[in-house]
C-alpha cells in the first residue's frame, strides 16, 4: 500500500542567509548538523550524497537559487520509494534569517508506520540540530561522528540504560543538563537542547552530542564536534561506550 509524507520546519535563527546556505548547501557544512558525511557537487545540475550506516544515495539537484532555496531528492525507486528536501531562507527585518525545512517522499509497502516514525522523530531532531548549530556555531563546521550499538532487544530497557550514562533522569526535557564520561574521552558537561522519544541532543560548547532508535534496532550516536577530533578512534570509543549500556540497565 505504501504511504506519502511531509514534514515541516520553521525557525529563525540570528544567522545570516549566506550562513545559512553554508550549512544547507556545502558538504562540511550538511556534516555540521545533518547524519553521516556529505559530499555536494553544487549548481543547478548539482547532487548531493550522504553516506551513512553502509548506505550512501544520491540526490539529484532540483533547485539551486542561492542563498535562497535549495531543493534536491533521490527521485522514485521501483518500489516507490521516494525522499525529498527543500529548503527556503528568507533574510530577516532587522536581520537573521527564517528557515523553512520541508521533507517530503513516499513509503513503499504495508509496514511503513515503524519507517515514519523513525523519519519522523529523526527529522525533528535534524531539523533542531540546525537550528543549534545556526545559533551557537554558525560558520564553522564539525566532524561528523557515528557510531551503531548492538542490537536492542528492548526499547524501554536501552533508554532507562541511556538517561542514567547521560545523567539525565526521566522525562527528560529540554534544558535538562547532561554530564556524563565516555571511556577514553573527554568527559562532557552539556544541555538538552533536542528530545523526543526516539532521540536525544546534547549541546556543549564544542559538540553536539545525539542519540537515535536505529529503525534497524541498534541504538546510533551521530554527534557533530567542532574540536577537531580524529573520528577513527572516537567512532571506535563510542561504538564500545554503546556496547556496554546494556550493562547498565
Amino acid at each position: 500500500m505504501g504511504h506519502r509524507f511531509e514534514q515541516r520546519s520553521e525557525f529563525t535563527v540570528n544567522a545570516t542567509p549566506e550562513q545559512v546556505w553554508e550549512a544547507i548547501a556545502t558538504g562540511p557544512g550538511i556534516d555540521s548538523w545533518f547524519m553521516g558525511r556529505n559530499q555536494v557537487e553544487p549548481g543547478p545540475d548539482g547532487s548531493v550524497r550522504t553516506a551513512f550506516g553502509g548506505y550512501a544515495p544520491v540526490a539529484t539537484v532540483t533547485a539551486w537559487e542561492p542563498p535562497r532555496r535549495l531543493a534536491y531528492g533521490t527521485g522514485e525507486a521501483e518500489d516507490g520509494r521516494s525522499i525529498a528536501y527543500e529548503f527556503l531562507v528568507d533574510r530577516g527585518e532587522r536581520g537573521g534569517a527564517t528557515v523553512r525545512m520541508v521533507v517530503s517522499g513516499f513509503l513503499p509497502g504495508d509496514d511503513w508506520q515503524a519507517e515514519l516514525a523513525a523519519m519522523t522523530q529523526g527529522g525533528d531532531l535534524f531539523a533542531r540540530t540546525l537550528r543549534t548549530y545556526l545559533t551557537h556555531f554558525p560558520g564553522r563546521t564539525a566532524t561528523p561522528v557515528t557510531a551503531f550499538g548492538p542490537p536492542v532487544p528492548d526499547w524501554d530497557t536501552a533508554w532507562a540504560a541511556l538517561r542514567r550514562a547521560l545523567g539525565l533522569a526521566a522525562p527528560v526535557a529540554e534544558g535538562d543538563r547532561a554530564r556524563f564520561a565516555p571511556a577514553g574521552l573527554p568527559p562532557v558537561d552539556g544541555v538538552v537542547y533536542a528530545v523526543n522519544p526516539q532521540t536525544i541532543g546534547i549541546r556543549t560548547g564544542d559538540a553536539l552530542y545525539r542519540f537515535l532508535q536505529g529503525f534497524q534496532g541498534s541504538l546510533v550516536a551521530g554527534h557533530q564536534l567542532f574540536s577537531g577530533t580524529d573520528p577513527e578512534p572516537a567512532e571506535r570509543a563510542w561504538r564500545n561506550w554503546l556496547a556496554q549500556l546494556p550493562a547498565d540497565s
